[in-house]
């Protein structure tokens, strides 16, 4: 039994299997230095290449002494005239308010609408004038009562001064019939009188066109209460319309009549040519300004009235110019100050300005045609400072994109 015991307890089984596992670590052990050392030089090695990388991106040169990027325009060779522009209002020839003048009452109909065309005398609206007409009959009954009254008394009185010279009256009698004579004659003048205005009243409750023309607004419909001077409908005459302009006293001799000028008309967006019809002898005390009209025949009623036009005139002689984009100066004044670029160096010059014309300047030809001018980052520059132009053509869309008030081209 003791031998049974040691046979299956002793070390015989476990011993070969502790012998394997002292080879196989003493097989892995000199791979551990080696697998760690060369994790060691990967790290170092990415590192010194994540250093060597940051280091290639510095820039080593000052910035103060880089060139500044620039875009330029060749300045361009130009004719230029002096353009006066004003701002004015083109009118009808003629335009009413038509509307009560005389009575305050409800307005019964009105017949027509904006754009109608009316003939003169037309019916435009009627009023309620019921108490006016019924006033006008009592006034005009009562007037027949006295003229009836004025012709009793006149005969009684031619009567009384037959029998004076007989000796049949007194002439006290005869004095007392002539008043009373004149006096019923001076009554029935004055109760004509009223006859006539009230008359004026009954006219009043027929609004007619006063001259041949079109609606242009309606404000009072059937049903409002309406008082002298309120207008219902408003007639205009555009088969000329007339346009009108406050010009500077400066400007008197630019605008004589006769003058050929340019007209250009906002709501149409057409520009007609005309001549200055007249010229007001005076200026305005307060303004200083002179009041110009022009005539424009427009048979086919074709320009809008109580709009806006715009009316150029040329003064002067054409003189030589150069032109630039107008974005590309700062303008005081008279002087316009640019950066010109040569040899990629930008030199600060100011120029004698001649005028504007849309988005383009007209210097003094000082300013050589074909000249490098800077239109973006001028703003940025020093006199005599390096840059790096980068060249662009005059009115192209790369020129357009640096000007910031691109969208707004054509207004000075």
């Amino acid at each position: 039994m003791i031998m049974e015991n040691t046979a299956r307890s002793g070390p015989s089984d476990s011993a070969p299997p502790a012998r394997e596992d002292s080879v196989a670590t003493s097989a892995r052990s000199p791979l551990i230095p080696v697998v760690v050392i060369a994790a060691t030089l990967g790290v170092l090695a990415i590192g010194g290449l994540l250093v060597w990388r940051a280091h290639s991106k510095v820039n080593n040169v000052a910035l103060a002494s880089a060139p500044r990027p620039v875009t330029v325009i060749n300045a361009s060779a130009a004719t230029f005239r002096d353009t006066h522009k004003y701002v004015g209002t083109l009118r009808p020839w003629i335009e009413a308010n038509v509307g009560p003048q005389y009575i305050s009452v409800y307005v019964d109909t009105v017949l027509v609408r904006p754009g109608a065309s009316v003939k003169r005398n037309e019916v435009l609206a009627t009023l309620d004038c019921r108490n006016a007409s019924a006033s006008s009959q009592a006034v005009a009954a009562e007037a027949r009562a006295i003229d009836a009254r004025q012709q009793a008394v006149a005969h009684e009185s031619t009567r009384v001064q037959s029998l004076l010279d007989g000796g049949f009256v007194s002439p006290n009698e005869a004095e007392i019939k002539a008043a009373q004579s004149v006096s019923e004659e001076a009554q029935l003048a004055s109760q004509r009188a009223k006859l006539a205005a009230t008359t004026l009243e009954v006219n009043d409750c027929v609004l007619r066109a006063p001259f041949d023309g079109e609606i242009a607004t309606r404000t009072i419909d059937p049903g409002a209460f309406v008082r002298p001077g309120t207008p219902i409908v408003s007639v205009v005459d555009r088969n000329t319309a007339r346009m009108t302009v406050d010009v500077p006293e400066s400007d008197f001799k630019f605008v004589s009549p006769g003058t050929t000028v340019s007209l250009h008309v906002i709501a149409t967006d057409e520009t007609r040519t005309a001549s200055v019809s007249r010229r007001s002898p005076s200026a305005d005390s307060d303004t200083r300004t002179v009041h110009v009209e022009i005539d424009i025949a427009d048979p086919q009623r074709l320009i809008p009235v109580n709009t806006t036009g715009e009316l150029r005139i040329e003064v002067g002689q054409p003189v030589p110019a150069t032109t630039v984009p107008l974005y590309a100066a700062s303008v005081s004044g008279s002087k316009a100050t640019l950066f010109v670029v040569a040899d990629e160096i930008a030199h600060k010059k100011t120029f004698h300005v001649l005028g504007e014309q849309g988005s383009d300047l007209f210097l003094e030809p000082l300013l050589k045609p074909g000249a490098s001018v800077v239109t973006e980052g001028q703003f940025l520059l020093d006199d005599g400072e390096r840059v790096a132009a980068k060249q662009v053509a005059y009115g192209t869309a790369e020129a357009k994109a640096g000007n910031p008030a691109s969208s707004k081209e054509g207004s000075p």
